[in-house]
């Protein structure tokens, strides 16, 4: 009998790992880190209840590192199966892996520097060569056409609208000549954005996993350019920066696109721009060249002879550490857009250590800030940010751009159900902090009168 175990994302939002068997098989989908909170982090290191050795295949719905990210720990642990995705996923994570696994190493040198780590030594949960590795494990899938993986795994990938390249997956499996249809929602993307084309909807499961990340709220109403205009106009005439904690993959180029359609209409100066991300830098040139995930309107814009809707006149792109330490030096107004989103490491800290404590700045906060995050303190006020074991005074001003998000709010979530013709048998709400998943249950149940369960972590059930 077929069968599924959460491994990740269950009563959380990050560490997405589904454990599919069927007729002796294991496919793996999804294979993200936990993030967050310390005991969250903490299972990154633990072993996983099966053997890695074990898994015939894992299959990505996209290549945020809460759906990649344990990809290396995998592989280091025995796993030597393909890892199934999509070109445009592929070369994400080309550059997300090996970014995860230096931030990482970087991380624990730091730590060994400072002293302030319980590790002695410190270390990384993996190498940049074990994610290197792992890449070489990919294997392409088409990005819109059934796909058979074995005789008990076939899937068929569908737009999400979440990122470049990112499906949710219808997967059949097939036992003793019995076809199942299983969905995964994956992450699901927001209706009527810029750049990505609109989440598809799915008509049939008889499985479904959905992601609740914003199952208990809507996204704030209004205009994002609105708000975006106000805060940089706001800040800079207080002589301040505006800091963004970003996804190097998609918020990113979001944001890049919205301040380029704010200085054309010069309804923003044109600031110096710094875009202090290698990998987001690399990750521009991506969007560009993938095509197939473009809306009609961005597609107008590449065409109709206005240049490149991801340049601006003034930005900066700095790879080098040197680069990134001379924004040090800008006092002038600025805009610093810079990973990780949600302020866990990276280049962010350092420029939220220098400018959180001038109260002329600002820090807009553009996406989801995980339970335990830097990110999320903020958000909930904090006085005071603990960064590389200093304790950081909070002055600047701190900004919500909940508008900006990635993840379809709640109303979205029900729209995106909305497509069955049937019910599923079973609905697995997934991807949600405790408050969200029990919110959505209930919206679920009420407009759609559908079984719903929310998974413990490590728990399975046979998919009949």
């Amino acid at each position: 009998m077929a069968k599924i175990t959460f491994l990740g994302a269950a009563g959380t939002v990050t560490g997405s790992k589904y454990l599919i068997e069927a007729e002796g098989k294991r496919l793996l989908v999804d294979c993200g880190l936990f993030e967050g909170s310390k005991e969250l982090r903490d299972r990154n290191w633990q072993k996983l209840p099966i053997d890695p050795a074990t898994i015939d295949g894992v299959l990505l719905t996209h290549a945020h590192i809460d759906h990649t990210g344990y990809l290396p720990r995998l592989t280091r642990s025995g796993f030597r199966g393909p890892i199934y995705g999509n070109k445009a996923t592929r070369e994400l994570c080309n550059l997300l892996l090996p970014d995860s696994a230096h931030l990482q190493e970087e991380d624990a040198l730091y730590a060994a520097k400072k002293g302030y780590s319980n590790h002695k030594p410190p270390l990384p949960l993996y190498t940049t060569g074990e994610a290197q590795q792992a890449l070489t494990q990919f294997q392409d899938i088409p990005r819109a056409d059934p796909f058979t993986i074995n005789p008990q795994f076939s899937t068929k990938p569908h737009d999400a609208g979440h990122i470049l390249g990112s499906s949710w997956l219808e997967l059949t499996i097939t036992e003793g000549g019995k076809k199942t249809l299983v969905v995964f929602s994956g992450d699901i993307g927001r209706y009527d954005q810029p750049i990505l084309k609109d989440p598809e909807s799915p008509t049939r499961a008889d499985y479904l996993l959905c992601e609740s990340t914003y199952g208990d709220r809507e996204h704030a109403a209004g205009s994002v350019a609105d708000e975006l205009a106000d805060v940089i106009n706001q800040t800079a005439k207080r002589g301040g920066a505006v800091v963004i904690p970003a996804f190097a993959v998609g918020r990113t180029q979001t944001l890049m696109f919205y301040l380029k359609q704010l200085v054309a209409a010069k309804r923003i100066p044109d600031l110096p721009v710094y875009v202090d991300s290698p990998m987001a830098i690399s990750v521009t040139a991506l969007y560009r060249d993938h095509p197939e995930d473009h809306d009609l309107d961005f597609t107008k814009q590449e065409t109709n002879g206005d240049g490149d809707p991801l340049n601006l006149h003034e930005v900066h792109m700095t790879r080098t550490v040197d680069e990134s330490k001379a924004i040090n030096d800008v006092v002038s107004p600025c805009i610093i857009v810079s990973a990780s989103g949600m302020a866990t490491g990276g280049r962010i800290l350092h420029h939220l250590a220098h400018r959180l404590p001038d109260s002329r700045s600002t820090v807009m906060l553009v996406g989801y800030q995980g339970e335990g995050t830097r990110g999320r303190q903020l958000l909930d006020g904090a006085r005071y940010l603990n960064i590389h074991g200093e304790s950081i005074p909070v002055r600047a001003r701190v900004v919500d751009v909940g508008q900006l998000s990635a993840h379809a709010g709640k109303s979205e979530l029900l729209r995106w159900l909305s497509g069955f013709q049937a019910p599923p048998r079973q609905t697995f709400l997934v991807h949600g902090e405790l408050v969200a998943l029990n919110a959505l249950r209930d919206a679920v149940t009420a407009q759609f009168r559908w079984p719903v369960t929310i998974p413990e972590q490590e728990q399975s059930f046979d998919l009949v």
